[in-house]
């Protein structure tokens, strides 16, 4: 958090005030740049951006003999200096530049423009002349080199009001002056944000190499300090006694000198300003609770902390409702980050990411979670981290803790703590204060309000998501005669909710329907309308109406809930024994069909029709043959269209990704959503269903027509068992003789039809149907003991795998299903 400001400590009034104490400061704005070993800036300061005129975006990653254009006069050399001849001061900034030196070097050079040229003394910065310092860096890690450099017009007026005859940038041991700790202990404040390691190795090179000074001549050194914040209590009060002391002897200090307290608290409120701001940039990119954690966490280190721990509260990370009530002891904390300088690995077995925990009340944590106010504590003690580590069983997290100074923030939004935050500093970095509690609790109240919007988003969503998915059936991937594979994708702006739809629902004789349909527009309203209409389809199939049918009712329907909305549907019913399709078409886009015995695909042609809701439009069906094999695609226009794309150009796509070979119908699918995904701009929702249409052989079909007389019970169970033996289904005798017998007897008994039709299918499953022309259908009844009918459907709900009703054109079927065997020769088939 460095501004780039030095201070160099000029000659005191008086000879009691010691170097470091008794000294006029003059503010030296200070540019720090570190330099790579490929020759590239990786740090560049504020100080350096108003020196060279250059902004950090800028200059980061560039050559710095590109952003340094110094040249310029050789130093006066100081033989009698503590680095003998060289006197600490080389030949030049560019032989450092270039890495061609192992000695720290300093001097004063002239700006250059970019062309090369010196810059007039008019020139536009009002200063052409730079003091330098360069350090050599050498160990481990990528930086070679730390340049410091200022102005050399800076005012150092002398406190006696003689002239300033010299002012040159020089080298001395720290340990020449007095409060030499307190220096080398500010030293890192001015240094790039790095790890407590590479700052710690990078002082001890410039403390042995030779601390910065000023020399105003042969005999006055006095050593350029770092100070970046608000100047604390014993410095100002150190100021206004010299103040006193000044006024009294009738001397003026400089204005610098008066206003240095006023300059400073500036600079820090800048700074922490500059700090947030960059921060409030930095967070919020994306609506993702997950991803708006790590954001927050990394904002602040190493630049605000060293180490940063998120928690927060289970309701906010499930993406439930807004959490009620103070938080208490019981209350469960998850820690969802952890960010660190530290050597990788240090934290994660001792506090996983992951981990729910509660907080005792001793401990700050619960402080903070309660008030709802930072808590601010200098230097966490043997005894406090002691209580700490307390509720960490088997791990021992005071070596982590102990002598860092921390802060705790709270994360709130509309008054409630939705999670906290842990800071720690490492015990060498400078503790947090006053101004970082104010800091830290802005900075929560902008953390708090993103977290609480990516939380509200991620509730939305949540049920938005389950909306649709309790409106989306859950297709069986096998029906009599046919597979079938689904894909659902929400518009990519849009939100997880939509109108639309698919769907496949049983029907007599081993049928199947299948439909895909899209209600125009998005959202909530769209996804209410869906739903209507997908329960009305499925009400309309299991009565067996025929497609064209069906669309006018479903079209009249529409129209009685209310003409706001229209919807388009493609409604297809396949029979496998009769190998064909029926189909009907409501305004949508026309399926696809790939022929199995070529893989050629292609759009079949079906009277288009009218939207549903329009009314008064008539519908037309068409019945198209297929065989073993072929595949059937369906689709909403969400996947075909695109803005400022043909729709054509889309459907092209559709048959030629459908008819790519694929091992499986996943993988077909996949294929398809792939290749018309790959396009970008899709705005809308994506319904697709895709059908495999086995067809069921002639063999594998048994009908028999029964009179309605009770001796038809008995010859019925007679053919079942002699089918399913011929079928090799012998394990299935038992059950299907007992449910054929139950339903055969029903018929007879309480119909009145001249005609029953009995049929076993052997497909997926072993289907059982009867048939007849009465409309009346059985219901399950609750038998006493002592009542004579009643059982029969009781029976079959009992011992079959699944069982139904539906009515018909002439009638009604009442069917049930058996389960195959695992192994099952079957015919000719097997």
């Amino acid at each position: 958090m460095d501004d780039g400001t030095m201070t160099g400590a000029l000659p005191g009034l008086s000879a009691d005030d010691g170097a470091a104490e008794g000294a006029t400061s003059g503010r030296i704005p200070l540019a720090v740049v570190v330099v790579d070993r490929d020759g590239l800036v990786s740090h560049w300061s504020r100080g350096a951006r108003q020196l060279f005129g250059i902004a950090r975006q800028d200059a980061v990653g560039l050559p710095a003999t590109d952003l340094l254009p110094v040249s310029g006069a050789l130093p006066e050399e100081d033989e009698d200096g503590p680095y003998g001849a060289h006197g600490g001061l080389g030949p030049g900034l560019e032989p450092s530049l270039e890495g061609e030196l192992s000695y720290p070097a300093a001097g004063r050079a002239r700006l250059s423009s970019p062309d090369g040229t010196d810059l007039p003394p008019s020139g536009a910065r009002g200063r052409v002349e730079v003091l330098w310092w360069a350090y050599p860096l050498v160990g481990p890690g990528p930086k070679r080199l730390l340049v410091l450099a200022a102005a050399a017009d800076a005012p150092h007026p002398r406190d006696d009001g003689a002239p300033v005859e010299r002012v040159a940038p020089g080298f001395a041991r720290h340990t020449d002056f007095p409060g030499a700790d307190e220096l080398a202990h500010r030293l890192p404040e001015i240094l790039p944000s790095m790890s407590v390691g590479e700052s710690a190795r990078i002082v001890a090179q410039v403390l042995e190499l030779g601390y910065p000074v000023l020399e105003f001549s042969r005999n006055d050194r006095v050593p350029v300090t770092p100070d970046w914040g608000v100047p604390r209590r014993v410095e100002r009060r150190a100021r206004r006694e010299r103040a006193a002391r000044a006024a009294a002897a009738g001397l003026a200090l400089p204005q610098d000198a008066e206003d240095g307290g006023e300059d400073l608290e500036y600079a820090a409120v800048r700074e922490r300003l500059e700090f947030l701001n960059e921060v409030s940039g930095r967070i919020g990119t994306s609506l993702d609770l997950a991803r708006t954690v790590i954001e927050v966490s990394r904002a602040v280190v190493p630049r605000f902390t060293d180490v940063a721990g998120t928690y927060l509260r289970e309701q906010v990370l499930a993406g439930e409702g807004f959490p009620e009530g103070v938080p208490d002891t019981t209350t469960l904390w998850h820690r969802v980050a952890v960010e660190h300088t530290d050597e990788p690995g240090r934290w994660d077995d001792v506090v996983p990411v992951g981990e729910a925990m509660p907080f005792p009340a001793h401990t700050p944590f619960f402080q903070c979670m309660t008030s709802g106010d930072p808590v601010l504590v200098p230097r966490i003690s043997e005894e406090m981290g002691h209580a700490i580590a307390a509720q960490f069983e088997k791990r021992d997290i005071r070596p982590l803790i102990n002598n860092r100074s921390m802060l705790v923030v709270p994360l709130k939004a509309r008054d409630v703590v939705l999670g906290f935050m842990i800071l720690l500093r490492h015990p060498e970095r400078v503790e947090f204060n006053d101004m970082d509690r104010v800091t830290g609790a802005e900075l929560a109240a902008r953390a708090g309000l993103v977290l609480d919007n990516a939380r509200m988003y991620t509730y939305q969503e949540n049920v938005a998501e389950t909306l649709q998915d309790s409106m989306l059936p859950r297709i069986e991937p096998r029906m009599a005669g046919c597979e079938i594979a689904t894909r659902y994708l929400p518009g990519t702006l849009l939100g997880r909710v939509g109108g639309d739809w698919f769907d496949s629902v049983r029907l007599p004789g081993a049928r199947t329907a299948l439909v895909v349909g899209d209600v125009m527009g998005h959202g909530l309203n769209s996804a209410a309308m869906m739903g209507q209409l997908r329960t009305a389809v499925r009400t309309m199939a299991a009565l067996d109406l025929p497609p064209a049918q069906l669309l006018r009712s479903l079209d009249d329907l529409a129209q009685r809930l209310g003409d706001t909305y229209l919807a388009t549907c493609l409604y297809a019913v396949y029979d496998p024994i009769a190998g064909e399709l029926h189909l009907a078409n409501a305004g949508h886009i026309p399926p696809v069909i790939v022929r199995a015995e070529d893989g050629r695909s292609e759009l079949l042609d079906l009277p288009t029709g009218a939207p549903i809701g329009v009314g008064g439009v008539p519908f037309e069906a068409v019945r198209v043959p297929v065989a073993p094999g072929d595949r059937l695609v369906m689709c909403t226009d969400g996947l075909v269209e695109m803005r400022g794309e043909d729709i054509g150009v889309g459907l092209a796509t559709l048959c030629e990704s459908a008819a790519h070979p694929a091992a499986s119908m996943d993988d077909a699918c996949d294929t398809i959503i792939r290749a018309l995904n790959t396009r970008g701009g899709r705005k809308d929702d994506v319904a697709l269903l895709m059908a495999r249409l086995s067809g069921i052989e002639p063999e594998d079909v048994a009908v028999w027509r029964l009179a309605p007389d009770a001796v038809e019970v008995g010859r019925a169970r007679a053919a079942v068992r002699e089918q399913l033996h011929t079928w090799g289904l012998d394990a299935l005798v038992a059950h299907a003789e007992l449910l054929v017998g139950e339903l055969v007897t029903n018929a007879v008994t309480h119909t009145h039809s001249r005609q029953i039709e009995l049929r076993l299918v052997r497909c997926d499953t072993l289907l059982c149907e009867v048939e007849d022309d009465d409309q009346t259908l059985p219901t399950l009844l609750d038998a006493r003991p002592d009542d004579e009918y009643g059982r029969g459907l009781r029976v079959v709900s009992t011992l079959a795998r699944e069982w139904g009703t539906s009515r018909t054109g002439g009638g009604k079927t009442v069917w049930c299903a058996l389960t195959l065997p695992r192994v099952a020769p079957r015919g000719s088939r097997a």
